[in-house]
């Protein structure tokens, strides 16, 4: 990749990196499904927005049912998934567990697609799953139900991650990736629009909550969007899926910035053992 293609991909870890501390300070606000569904309204109404002044053709009519399915599992389910999950844990704990999904994605198409599963692949899913219990015990939240349900749903949203992979692959290999980004989030967004009745009754959306809605939605749903899938395009799926590898570093760093988390050895270690994991698994095999 050229050098401004390795700044835009770490800026692109940066934002993402940044959404789960978004989701920390958001979730415990104003409610899980909320924080959610304004992500989703949000990110899908810049991106719809952009269509419009660009007159880009998101082939709607060929489309939309498949963009409002993948919606459902690509964004909305782990959306409110980390959500829920943000309102235990520290936003670092959230980027970790997140650079899971690729892990997944390589079962599932393993399982769906009829990729190879090898030795070197199942010792990347070992070497993360070692690294997702490390971070259980050695990390400052304590372990107890609260925090084993908080894990579960990080785990549970990658795994909608690794399964919307295999159906974009089957069902929208056809699409355009922009249209994807913009008509998955904008119809989930919709579909799902009841759970701002959700709201508790002790939210306050002050200036700096209304500031964090429009950077989780703006930033890091609209445009970091726009900027994964010219990654995808100029740099190829496999180089833009490098972004999981420093999405968990630039959460324990904003953590720890902004909110002033505890990043302890043991969770460094634990990321490790999970960044391995992908690592191994990404990496070319030998010919």
């Amino acid at each position: 990749m050229t050098p401004r293609l390795y700044f835009e991909l770490v800026l692109l870890s940066a934002i993402w990196g940044g959404s789960f501390i978004l989701t920390r300070v958001l979730a415990p606000n104003i409610g899980a499904l909320v924080t959610a569904e304004l992500r989703l309204l949000l990110g899908g109404g810049g991106l719809g927005l952009w269509f419009l002044i660009t007159h880009f053709d998101a082939e709607w009519s060929l489309y939309w049912k498949r963009y409002l399915a993948l919606g459902l599992l690509n964004t909305a389910a782990p959306f409110s998934l980390f959500s829920y999950a943000a309102l235990t844990l520290p936003g670092s704990y959230l980027a970790i567990l997140n650079s899971l999904a690729p892990l997944w994605a390589a079962v599932f198409a393993a399982i769906f697609l009829g990729d190879t599963l090898t030795w070197r692949k199942t010792g990347g899913l070992l070497l993360a799953a070692l690294g997702v219990a490390l971070i259980t015990r050695a990390g400052p939240v304590p372990v107890n139900q609260s925090t084993l349900l908080a894990i579960t749903a990080c785990v549970s949203a990658t795994i909608c991650y690794g399964l919307a992979g295999v159906y974009i692959k089957v069902k929208l290999r056809q699409a355009k990736p922009t249209a994807i980004a913009g008509g998955s989030q904008l119809l989930a967004g919709a579909v799902c629009a009841p759970a701002l009745l959700s709201v508790p009754a002790s939210a306050v959306y002050s200036g700096s909550v209304l500031a964090c809605v429009a950077l989780i939605g703006l930033v890091c749903g609209s445009l970091a969007y726009l900027m994964y899938y010219r990654l995808v395009t100029l740099a190829g799926p496999v180089k833009a899926l490098s972004v999981a590898l420093l999405i968990p570093v630039f959460g324990m760093l904003w953590g720890g910035l902004f909110l002033a988390e505890t990043i302890t050895l043991g969770m460094l270690g634990g990321c490790a053992l999970v960044l391995s994991g992908v690592t191994v698994l990404f990496m070319p095999a030998k010919s």
